[in-house]
């Protein structure tokens, strides 16, 4: 009966979290300085982002590509987000694409076009080490970056809907269904068809009546039925289908041609292509390669006869850093393509956006958005604590501006701000820190002090 009865003599001591003292769950700043959109973690994949550090961005890329109609023949086919500073990566472009991808997507463009286009949004990161320079393999990595979107399946449900209702006007979309999910998951299954008694023969023969159709390969998944179980066709099967195809002309005609008559056909009118640190592509160019690429482009995007050139389905923007320009500018006038998009900053065209450096107010308001998101306790909305400003200032200034340095070194700081007895950060404790991290970079090989040798004289 004691043990029912009788309490320790001590209760275990509750400890308070390593961050409760600045009113914080957690460390809010990313340990990693870049995005990475796979993530989890909304602190790295570009889930917490403040956009009023990005509004002059934003309404330039709105009002010249976003909201203007796809369907004027002179709307822009292919422009440039530009660093204007030299400081390297971590201007947050990363989180800018890909916050801009999802409010696209979440509609298909129709919300931010006031319903002027239905299109859908990639953003591509070339591989690194060069694995991306040709053509071919860049054409890979667009349409993986499609098969990985759904986008394909998201075509393939809206003919199949659109097909059932034309066969059968009395069709109740809103009780058969009860949310968009469902809609996609039961018309892209045999099973279904055969509980509604609907023939899936005819709704694929009603489908090919698009007049946006009648130009396929006979080849094409679209109605490929089966011999014997009449499956809808997944995009697993198209996946399969661009496997077969030999490198370069049939792999480009199933992207720039095949791909787009799919999605004219389901009413998507074009697609926004946001290349992310395009320059691991030229990079590894030799003058020829990037010509040669520069020259391709042109084709697919303007000139070919590949249904996206004719009509400017796909709408491309290379996001580049400040040196990149100079880099392709010769292969850019040698193909032609700067005629026809202009890389140049003389009186800075329409299809250039201008990513500027952020400011002293753009830094608190995104220290702000991160510290806001795990807050124990709601403060005020200007409330910036545990950082005073003194210290948000020359953290801005020693890491040059730098939104990515900035979120590192906000972490760093905190972290050794949790072992440490205060409460406030101010710019004598960063500092310290600064000057403590100095004395943890130097070196430990003595490789660095070794002496060395001038191997050209060595060989004369």
């Amino acid at each position: 009966m004691d043990k029912y009865l009788t309490r320790p003599k001590k209760e275990p001591a509750v400890r308070k979290g390593r961050f409760e003292k600045f009113n914080l769950t957690e460390n809010p700043f990313p340990s990693s300085p870049f995005v990475n959109p796979e993530s989890n973690d909304a602190r790295s994949n570009g889930g917490i982002y403040e956009p009023n550090i990005r509004v002059v961005e934003y309404a330039n890329i709105k009002k010249n590509f976003l909201a203007f109609p796809q369907s004027d023949p002179n709307h822009l086919r292919l422009g440039y987000i530009i660093d204007t500073s030299y400081i390297g990566r971590g201007n947050g472009k990363s989180a800018f694409l890909v916050n801009l991808q999802k409010e696209i997507n979440q509609d298909f463009g129709l919300s931010i076009s006031a319903g002027l286009n239905k299109c859908f949004s990639l953003v591509l990161s070339p591989e690194p080490k060069g694995l991306t320079k040709t053509f071919d393999s860049f054409v890979d990595l667009l349409v993986n970056s499609i098969f990985r979107s759904d986008i394909i399946t998201e075509s393939l449900t809206i003919l199949r809907l659109e097909a059932i209702i034309l066969l059968n006007p009395k069709f109740n979309v809103k009780k058969s269904f009860p949310n968009e999910e469902d809609i996609k998951q039961k018309v892209n299954s045999a099973a279904w068809y055969k509980s509604q008694g609907i023939n899936f023969r005819d709704v694929t023969q009603q489908i090919m009546t698009n007049s946006h159709l009648q130009n396929l390969p006979s080849d094409f998944p679209l109605n490929h039925l089966g011999l014997f179980d009449f499956e809808p066709p997944t995009q697993k099967l198209f996946e399969e289908y661009y496997q077969n195809l030999k490198r370069g002309k049939e792999r480009i005609e199933f992207v720039f041609s095949h791909l787009v008559d799919l999605f004219l056909a389901a009413g998507i009118g074009g697609a926004y292509i946001f290349v992310d640190d395009f320059e691991r592509i030229p990079d590894f160019q030799s003058e020829r390669q990037k010509r040669d690429f520069a020259l391709e482009l042109r084709t697919c995007l303007f000139d070919g006869l590949y249904t996206s050139a004719k009509i400017g389905f796909y709408v491309v923007l290379l996001v580049l850093h400040a040196g990149v320009p100079r880099l392709i500018q010769k292969a850019w006038e040698e193909s032609g393509l700067e005629h026809r998009a202009p890389i140049s900053y003389n009186g800075t065209p329409r299809n250039i956006i201008r990513f500027e450096k952020i400011t002293r107010d753009h830094v608190s308001l995104l220290l702000k958005k991160y510290l806001n998101e795990y807050r124990i306790k709601t403060t005020a909305s200007s409330e910036l604590s545990p950082f005073q400003k003194d210290a948000i200032s020359l953290i801005a200034e020693s890491n040059e501006y730098n939104a990515s340095k900035i979120l590192k070194k906000a972490y760093e700081i905190l972290e050794l701000a949790a072992e440490s007895e205060i409460t406030t950060i101010d710019a004598g404790f960063v500092k310290s820190t600064e000057s403590s991290n100095s004395a943890e970079e130097r070196p430990s090989s003595g490789i660095h002090d070794a002496p060395t040798i001038d191997l050209r004289n060595k060989t004369e």
